[in-house]
């Protein structure tokens, strides 16, 4: 329920970035557990999301390439603003969203691509309970989706990451791998910004000393011929597959997992006849291909809407995608052989942003972190 200072007073908790370390947002490990949690309340049907099947991943506003009116923004890459409602149940019982803005120029500006708020509602009354800075939410949730996949499926010896596109999103990707692989000794970094290069290869420098080798390379093909996981998180424009990182089945080590948070590309005989492909949710992609049909992978280069369109062509089974939720919760071992390749695909849903930011925030509310502000003494209008 809400937290009222009075009869009919409300109040939130407002947590800044700072508040929101000091209340666990970036402990990596706890994160992956409560996505796993999270997951199999999403299998189970225990939650809701936009859209007509409950399973959208949001509602997104996107500009004009070129704006008839004085002052509307033009498109540009990864330019959008976007709502992420959600209810999650379970222990959460919690509804909420996470509300972004994203232009890759924001860099020039020394800001991050995306600039994110979480609020969190009483699910009953819909009174506002929390605001809080989104970002390391967003980012810690994000990694540990992936972690969950390697935690259940890269092989156990895993010495090795590949790394496409050293952003953000694969820095806390590969925190995430260290907290469930602490075996992991060498990242192979392929990216296309010296400063992006440098500054993640300097952050786990400083940071990791298991880390004990960092190999900068030229191309995809060098960076993962001898990965046991591959990351890859290269922001691309719509310009379709042919724009993707290609990642070939020849250049991937056998038994490897490829974890494709953002464009990715592969041949679709290997998809469809020796890949074996996971996704994070069915739901999330039967939603984008209601949505977007065949234009999805397009718009988005996750590879799971390719996964799901070449299903609806019908030239994959459908039924040979796996949900990580069935995966996690299945018994003995979860891999097939040392030599499977996985493919899993991280879409990114609002219930993740939910299940963390209510655990952080009731951290918050334990340790007495954060600062209550007023919504009002009494309402004006009844």
């Amino acid at each position: 329920m809400t937290d009222p200072v009075g009869d009919s007073s409300l109040s939130f908790l407002y947590l800044d970035e700072a508040a929101m370390i000091e209340a666990g947002a970036t402990d990596i490990a706890a994160c992956i557990d409560v996505m796993e949690e999270t997951f199999v309340l999403l299998r189970d049907g225990d939650f809701r999301m936009a859209g007509a099947n409950g399973s959208s991943h949001g509602a997104m506003i996107e500009f004009p390439q070129n704006p008839t009116f004085p002052g509307m923004p033009a498109d540009g890459p990864d330019r959008r603003f976007m709502a992420m409602p959600a209810y999650l149940g379970g222990r959460f019982q919690m509804t909420g969203m996470k509300w972004y803005g994203s232009n890759v120029d924001n860099r020039e500006h020394g800001l991050p691509r995306s600039l994110h708020l979480v609020v969190l509602n009483d699910k009953d009354t819909g009174a506002p309970l929390a605001l809080m800075a989104g970002n390391l939410i967003s980012a810690y949730r994000t990694a540990a989706v992936p972690g969950l996949g390697v935690k259940h499926l890269a092989a156990r010896d895993a010495t090795t990451v590949a790394v496409i596109g050293p952003g953000v999103m694969a820095k806390t990707t590969v925190e995430a791998i260290l907290a469930v692989r602490p075996g992991v000794h060498t990242l192979k970094i392929k990216g296309r910004s010296r400063a992006s290069i440098d500054s993640f290869r300097e952050y786990f420098t400083a940071t990791y000393p298991q880390i004990t080798t960092i190999e900068v390379v030229d191309s995809i093909e060098a960076a993962i011929e001898d990965a046991d996981v591959i990351i890859s998180a290269v922001t691309t424009g719509s310009g379709g597959p042919t724009t993707f990182p290609h990642y070939r089945e020849e250049w991937i080590k056998p038994g490897a997992i490829v974890l494709c948070l953002a464009a990715a590309h592969f041949d679709d005989d290997f998809l469809i006849e020796r890949a074996r492909n996971v996704v994070d949710s069915h739901g999330l992609y039967e939603a984008w291909h209601e949505e977007y049909g065949v234009t999805g992978y397009q718009a988005f280069g996750i590879i799971g809407c390719h996964m799901y369109d070449l299903a609806h062509a019908g030239r994959l089974d459908l039924s040979t995608i796996e949900q990580i939720a069935d995966i996690a919760q299945a018994e003995g071992p979860k891999r097939r052989s040392e030599d499977e390749i996985i493919v899993y695909s991280v879409g990114g849903m609002p219930v993740e942003d939910v299940a963390w930011g209510t655990t952080v925030y009731r951290n918050a509310l334990e340790r007495g972190i954060g600062q209550r502000l007023r919504y009002w003494d009494s309402p004006t209008l009844v």
